[in-house]
């Protein structure tokens, strides 16, 4: 069985935006809210995983106004909502019995942030051994800054997540192409 997880789809992502820091795919809060709808239609199970730094200046904080979740991604009564403190969704949430107990042996993972908790979150799918779809387009990503000074491109570092992804963790796909 497939399910749907969207990760770290809150308010402290728009607000970057907001605040002029480009993503590298402006329309993803449009596409995850497509690839909810296509999951709801067919009964798929959804689940959200929220991000809930120990940070007491983190804007990522359950309760928190950056906390809250983006409209776009707002899940539904009955389905799942966990709340991570680290980077993996699998990470101290019981993802993986909830996952395993539902019989789901297929994970379309988007949100945020791709090279960041999309990352840890697809590679531990993966070694846990679940089949993991991977649409690129309901990705949010973001520069970052070099480890020798400067900064990397929203676009590199989508780019060299995903092909490191795609290489050895999950099928690259598209929401368009999970609907077909």
């Amino acid at each position: 069985m497939r399910a749907v997880l969207v990760i770290d789809m809150q308010e402290g992502m728009a607000d970057r935006i907001r605040a002029g820091r480009a993503p590298v795919n402006p329309s993803a809060p449009e596409q995850i809210a497509a690839l909810l709808a296509q999951a709801r239609g067919r009964g798929l199970p959804v689940i959200h995983v929220h991000h809930d730094d120990p940070d007491p200046n983190s804007p990522f904080r359950k309760g928190e106004p950056g906390g809250a979740v983006m409209a776009c991604a707002a899940p539904l009564s009955g389905e799942t909502v966990l709340w991570k403190q680290g980077s993996s969704a699998f990470a101290g949430t019981g993802l993986d019995a909830h996952l395993r107990g539902a019989g789901v042996t297929e994970l379309v993972v988007a949100g945020a942030v791709a090279a960041f908790c999309v990352t840890s979150t697809v590679r531990s799918a993966s070694d846990l051994g679940y089949r993991v779809f991977l649409p690129q387009d309901a990705l949010l990503g973001f520069d970052l800054p070099a480890h020798d000074g400067g900064r990397i491109d929203a676009a590199t570092v989508q780019r060299v997540t995903l092909s490191i992804l795609g290489a050895d963790f999950a099928q690259l796909t598209t929401v368009a192409d999970l609907a077909a």
